[in-house]
């Protein structure tokens, strides 16, 4: 039986494991992958060779991670990828993904494509009405000079990954898509010499055109993957100024900055490297690492972060670690292995394709021997083996899973939940847990005043000239709340803000000051100090409008609920009381991913929802993810998909919009393997001409395609359900 969330809380550790000392890990990158059948073979290759442990494919990012014998070197590793049919080379240190441009030359191909089928279309419709020998013969040459060019460069991708796996004995997909094309090309061109009255050149760049379609689409979703990693480097300070021996300051880089450094950090300025303060006391926005809502006052000695803002008075700090070594970087390499992690999932589809190039190559070569045994000749022969190639091609059971996707992705943006990986769909079909964070997600983030009518007309003015001059979330908080209700600030002099304590002014020759509590209370609050006498204003971080209908609503899909968040005990302990749910709270971020590979190792599905820096991890590891749309970049990046609002609700939604994606998915497979059924043995039977192969392959396509399409009308249903 699986065990639930409250049995997998402790121990929660913050560092992975330290390897072996005779151990290492290499990275590399392989572009070359294109499906799953890809992942295993990659895994399973470099898995057989002594001394290597183990080898994980990251996809989105096109890496494979080798944690191999010192012994093995990288150059070892890399001519074994070689044999296996697959380019590669190191991967940099730096936790951010290389761009290598795949998805623009995709793209560019697509285009080119696309072009060319449209123009041999119109030609061809002239050839099929029934054109005179001449003007035939004119409109193949010019689909001749169309097609050619055209087949050259939109078919690179397939040819280049094709010949690689040849070159070492090897097969993949592109092997019979390249020969199908290839051959169509080739025969096209002969009939077009020989005055024939047949020519194959729309089927041919018809064929690579919805291909590269999938292929784009595929690109694009990969992108989207990589670029949580550099919106969570983007939040580092890129350089700091340093005090020499002399006492003059200098700037310097990131990337430059070493051990025992002196910082001098500004007010507003992100920190640049880990370090200690030595002079200064200030307060600092450390919600990336904490996930605590409140700014947090820190004094000489204490040890900041990279990517930490300083949101009070200039400090001096001591630099402790730089560049990959800070912890900002940390949690950037978890996002990055979380990622690997959460790649090793395999679709039906991919793993369908395993066997279908050996399965085409027969087919065509049995047809072709048959035939030519039967006495058809080897031109007739060699036509119905191009067109097994070409009607077996995999378009619409490579459709099935993307088509659903993007249908039932469209469906969601437009009730407020953005999907950024397709893919997110399939996992989050499966899930069985939920784990929310509580500022920002169950809650709206946004601390507001529970009553203003504490306040006099006067202390109304000077609440609002005190809390305009300070950043602290409650003091916008207030600001924001006074604003609204008509309040004018008042005309003080001498503002200053103590760190941790609060603000402070002279109002009419009397001291004023907005400042925490005496004591420790129960709740978010602030005193009004109004010469001498204190008002106390309570605060409380609102809930979402439908928190408790989405959680009776996740709650109805068999879907268990819970609490993890890096905030105080006191704040999340009164959220998850009023709410029923199970809660943990004071995890940093390698805790919370700890939690959930602890819940994935015991069977389970979790959903991560969250909103902070400190989440990025989690959300990267979770078996899927969602942010809000006010969440920090870092996190939007990270997550697999974000919504938008006040309302809770669309997190429900996705989960039942999902489950029913992942049914019209099945039912496109279904399609797809009785497409094949009946139009194989036409093709092998010599029924079927290239052409009529190519377009019987679209119209299998566009059969999966207006399947999908009724998940706009499901889409809808549930909402309303919802």
């Amino acid at each position: 039986m699986n065990a639930p969330v409250t049995d997998l809380v402790a121990p929660s550790p913050d560092t992975a494991a330290t390897p072996e000392a005779d151990f290492v890990d290499s990275r590399f990158t392989v572009p070359g992958m294109r499906c799953a059948g890809c992942i295993a073979k990659v895994e399973r290759g470099l898995g057989a060779i002594a001394g290597v442990e183990a080898a994980r494919v990251n996809f989105s990012a096109k890496r494979v991670a080798v944690h191999h014998a010192a012994a093995i070197t990288d150059d070892d590793l890399i001519e074994a990828l070689r044999k296996l049919g697959f380019e590669a080379e190191r991967a940099a240190e730096n936790p951010l993904a290389r761009d290598d441009g795949e998805q623009r030359r995709l793209a560019r191909a697509l285009a080119v494509s696309g072009f060319g089928m449209m123009n041999i279309m119109l030609l061809s419709v002239s050839v099929w009405s029934g054109a005179d020998a001449i003007t035939r013969d004119m409109f193949h040459w010019i689909s001749a000079l169309i097609a050619v060019p055209v087949i050259a460069y939109a078919g690179r991708p397939f040819f280049a990954s094709a010949a690689m796996a040849l070159r070492y004995r090897r097969t993949n997909m592109d092997v019979p898509i390249s020969i199908g094309v290839l051959l169509a090309t080739g025969m096209s061109l002969y009939e077009t010499l020989t005055g024939g009255p047949h020519a194959y050149f729309d089927g041919a760049v018809m064929l690579l055109f919805f291909l590269l379609a999938g292929r784009v689409l595929d690109a694009m979703m990969r992108s989207r993957a990589r670029s949580g990693i550099a919106a969570l480097l983007g939040r580092m300070g890129k350089g700091a100024q340093v005090l020499n021996p002399d006492g003059s300051t200098r700037y310097v880089a990131a990337e430059g900055l070493a051990p025992n450094m002196v910082m001098l950090v500004a007010a507003g300025e992100s920190l640049a490297a880990d370090g200690v303060i030595v002079e200064g006391r200030t307060r600092v926005d450390s919600s990336m690492l904490t996930g605590e809502s409140d700014p947090r006052p820190v004094l000489e000695g204490e040890t900041i972060h990279a990517g930490m803002i300083n949101l009070g008075d200039p400090v001096r700090v001591k630099v402790t670690a730089a560049a990959q070594d800070t912890a900002i970087a940390d949690i950037a390499r978890l996002m990055d292995e979380a990622g690997q992690s959460r790649s090793r999932y395999v679709r039906i589809a991919d793993r369908a394709s395993r066997l279908y190039a050996p399965a085409v190559h027969s087919l065509a070569a049995l047809s072709f021997l048959g035939w030519w045994l039967a006495g058809a000749g080897v031109y007739k022969s060699l036509l119905i083996a191009v067109a097994v190639l070409i009607i077996t091609c995999p378009c619409a059971l490579g459709l099935a899973v993307p088509a659903a996707q993007v249908v039932a992705s469209g469906a969601l943006m437009r009730r407020g939940l953005l999907i950024k990986d397709g893919s997110a769909l399939e996992r989050l079909a499966e899930v069985d847990q939920v784990l929310f964070d509580k500022t920002g997600t169950l809650t709206l983030g946004e601390p507001r005043p529970v009553d203003l009518d504490v306040l006099d007309a006067q202390g109304r003015s000077v609440a609002l000239a005190l809390a305009q001059a300070s950043r602290h979330p409650l003091s916008r908080g207030l600001a924001k709340a006074l604003r609204a209700a008509g309040t004018e600030p008042a005309v003080l002099d001498g503002v200053s803000e103590e760190a941790g304590q609060g603000m402070q002014a002279r109002y009419q020759g009397r001291d004023v000051a907005l400042l925490r509590p005496e004591f420790e209370v129960g709740g978010l609050a602030v005193d009004l100090l109004v010469d001498g006498s204190r008002t106390r204003l309570a605060f409380s971080d609102p809930l979402r409008p439908d928190v408790r209908e989405t959680l009776a609503e996740l709650s109805g899909q068999g879907v268990t609920a819970a609490i993890v968040s890096g905030d105080r005990e006191t704040s999340v302990g009164a959220v998850a009381k009023d709410l029923g749910l199970f809660a943990t709270h004071s995890m940093k971020p390698a805790g919370k991913l700890a939690l959930l590979e602890r819940l994935k190792g015991a069977g389970h599905f979790p959903l991560m929802v969250g909103d902070g820096l400190n989440d990025g991890p989690a959300l990267a590891g979770a078996h899927v993810s969602i942010a809000p749309g006010g969440a920090s970049d870092v996190s939007q990046q990270a997550a697999d998909a974000v919504f938008v609002g006040e309302r809770l609700m669309p997190v429900a939604l996705a989960l039942r919009v999902a489950r029913r994606t992942m049914a019209i998915v099945r039912q496109n497979f279904a399609m797809a393997a009785i497409y094949n059924v009946f139009a194989v043995p036409l093709a092998i039977a010599g029924h079927v001409t290239p052409l009529v192969a190519a377009i019987a392959m679209s119209g299998s396509s566009l059969v999966v395609v207006g399947n999908s399409l009724r998940l706009a009308r499901a889409a809808g249903r549930a909402s309303e359900q919802a």
